[in-house]
């Protein structure tokens, strides 16, 4: 009975999280190619949908549903990415 639970968990929020992060990448390309009067909105949604899918994966390891180790990875990419995010930005306000 527990390994259907951790599936239905692992499938469940793996499906989540895939749309939070295919999410994120629509609003990042939208931010991309967007005037600059709209940049700073689409790059914040970015911003929040990046924190969400950072969160979601939390729940991978807070669940022991996943290998901790490629989690730690997935994380630290997740989070370089919001550094750059965070400078684009800063960037796209201040011009």
């Amino acid at each position: 009975m527990n390994n259907v639970l951790e599936k239905r968990w692992r499938l469940s929020l793996g499906i989540s999280l895939e749309k939070s992060i295919l999410d994120f990448l629509e609003y990042a390309i939208m931010a991309k190619n967007a005037p600059k009067s709209l940049k700073a909105s689409y790059l914040i949604k970015a911003s929040s949908l990046l924190e969400i899918s950072t969160l979601k994966l939390r729940l991978f390891l807070e669940l022991q549903l996943t290998n901790e180790t490629k989690i730690f990875q997935i994380q630290g990419m997740l989070a370089e990415i919001g550094r750059m995010l965070g400078g684009w930005l800063k960037a796209s306000q201040s011009t």
